[in-house]
């Protein structure tokens, strides 16, 4: 089971990963061409499913979290000796953190 302190890392890193794959401009080139594609075929329920999760802080979250707890699980050899279902409330508390973090900064930007 990963630690509060790993916890608090990935959440970051999931934080800051999302931001990168829905806000970041460096990804404009990307989501724009992705944006096209459905446009071909606006009634393709995949091509639209596809464009939501790019667009979505809440899906591109999970899945980005998703991502980033496994590959620390392998790197740092604690994915062997813990139960699925543990890793399982990793993610979800994991992906939660995240979003928190991306609502506070939503919430900071209307402010401003």
């Amino acid at each position: 089971m990963i630690s509060l302190v790993e916890l608090a890392l990935l959440a970051l890193a999931g934080y800051r990963g999302t931001q990168l794959v829905v806000h970041d401009s460096i990804l404009d080139p990307v989501r724009a061409r992705i944006d096209a594609w459905q446009q071909r075929r606006p009634t393709s329920a995949f091509r639209d499913a596809i464009v939501t999760l790019i667009s979505c802080v809440y899906c591109s979250g999970f899945w980005v979290c998703g991502a980033l707890l496994l590959v620390w699980l392998l790197v740092t050899d604690q994915w062997h000796g813990t139960p699925v279902l543990v890793h399982g409330f990793e993610w979800l508390a994991l992906a939660g953190a995240a979003v928190l973090l991306n609502r506070w900064d939503d919430a900071r930007k209307d402010d401003h």
